[in-house]
């Protein structure tokens, strides 16, 4: 199709070029010839001349629909307030949208919003970033855009996550009669306080996951202190990654805690030299999301239960994933930079 016949099809056609269309049908000219002879869209003709015989005219029709109950300059008021304040609610636009001398209604101002591609979202948690975690997310990734994939290779990436019970927060369907809902094939069970939880510290490499560990109590510097002592090295010979492996873990105060440094200096761990507040940079958190989708699926009955799962599904997760992942740091830290240092997508 020709530039020309692409932008016609896109627009109306003057009156008297529609006329034209018909009166070469009339004279007996096929959909294919009136469409060479003028460079108009066949099927352009083709509702034309449907239109005609339809309706005896090829003048512009009134279109079904009510106008719009707000003008273009109270949309475009709208849309500057959400551009300013993302978060401003319904009513507070409708105040605005009084004060701008329209009296518009909530559904009416959803509609204005809906017409201009802007549309409410449930808001994404995100953690708190002050303007030196931006500049240092800033900096850590310029830093590390220049390294090379063999090096990210090295990289042991790891981190701590609870997993509870019961602890799946999503709705479950069922398919059931009107007044069965207290049915007990109907229900999912609960139980208070979700029916306990477990603290797991993991890691992997581009390599596999390595050890997961679940973590007895509350968890304070000297017990974190000897996670990496029983389960670090063991992990990275697993991994065939050799002493000169790089580990990651991020800033919590356990991590950073004297008796924690100590022991990563004495036993001459290259520790990555990671930003606050930046749990998008590490691969890990969607290993996470992997494990807690797959433990659930087998409805664990106990923490038993739900330790034995979880160290089996971690197993499980395919190298071919880890890769994945890992591949994946540049274009976060892209993404940051993009972002001039605040939270992305990842």
């Amino acid at each position: 199709m020709s530039e020309q016949m692409r932008i016609m099809r896109s627009m109306e056609l003057p009156k008297e070029l529609r006329d034209r269309i018909v009166a070469r049908h009339r004279s007996g000219q096929s959909y294919k010839r009136i469409s060479a002879a003028l460079k108009v869209p066949k099927s352009t003709v083709a509702s034309i001349i449907l239109k005609w015989k339809k309706f005896g005219t090829t003048r512009t029709l009134p279109r079904p629909g009510h106008p719009a109950k707000l003008n273009n300059r109270g949309r475009r008021a709208l849309v500057r307030e959400i551009k300013k304040n993302p978060k401003i609610t319904v009513a507070e636009l409708q105040r605005c949208s009084r004060e701008m001398g329209e009296s518009s209604t909530n559904s009416t101002i959803t509609a204005a919003l809906h017409q201009s591609g802007h549309y409410g979202r449930v808001a994404r948690w995100k953690p708190l970033l002050s303007a030196r975690h931006m500049k240092a997310r800033i900096e850590f990734a310029k830093k590390h855009m220049k390294d090379s994939q063999t090096m990210r290779n090295t990289i042991l990436w790891s981190d701590e996550t609870k997993i509870e019970l019961f602890g799946i927060n999503s709705k479950g369907y069922v398919w059931r009669k009107p007044g069965t809902a207290h049915h007990l094939p109907n229900t999912i069970p609960t139980v208070k306080h979700g029916g306990g939880s477990i603290m797991l510290w993991g890691c992997f490499s581009a390599a596999g996951t390595g050890r997961l560990v679940a973590i007895e109590g509350k968890m304070n510097a000297a017990k974190y202190r000897d996670i990496p002592e029983e389960n670090l090295f063991q992990s990275a010979q697993d991994l065939r990654l050799g002493r000169r492996f790089t580990f990651q873990q991020d800033n919590d105060p356990k991590h950073t805690a004297k008796i924690t440094k100590e022991w990563l200096r004495n036993n001459s761990v290259t520790v990555l030299d990671w930003p606050s507040q930046s749990p998008d940079l590490n691969p890990i958190e969607h290993l996470w999301r992997d494990l807690k989708m797959a433990v659930h699926q087998h409805s664990p009955s106990n923490l038993t239960e739900l330790e034995r799962i979880c160290k089996e599904e971690w197993q499980r997760i395919p190298k071919s994933r880890c890769e994945k992942l890992v591949a994946s740091f540049p274009r976060r830290l892209m993404a940051v930079l993009a972002q001039k240092g605040a939270s992305t997508q990842y």
